[in-house]
């Protein structure tokens, strides 16, 4: 997959992810895709850790496996900015 494919992907992925965890509003699109590529490799990596089939190329499974690569990156990232707001 090229650098267009991982931008698309990534924005798609990263909106997604943001919508589910509640960061929507403090996102915009650069974040999104950053956001998006890094679940990327997340998710692949866990998907390939776990047996299964990481990013497989522009397709919809690729956009799920990053979608729940990024979920967990914003479920980790907002973790640890309460944590720093209350401390």
């Amino acid at each position: 997959m090229g650098i267009i494919g991982w931008i698309i992907i990534g924005a798609a992925a990263g909106w997604i992810a943001s919508m589910f965890t509640g960061n929507n509003k403090q996102m915009g699109a650069f974040k999104n895709i950053i956001v998006g590529i890094i679940g990327g490799f997340i998710g692949g990596l866990l998907m390939n850790l776990a047996g299964g089939v990481g990013m497989t190329g522009f397709n919809l499974w690729s956009l799920a496996v990053a979608c729940v690569g990024a979920i967990i990156l914003l479920l980790i990232v907002n973790a640890f900015n309460r944590k720093a707001h209350y401390n």
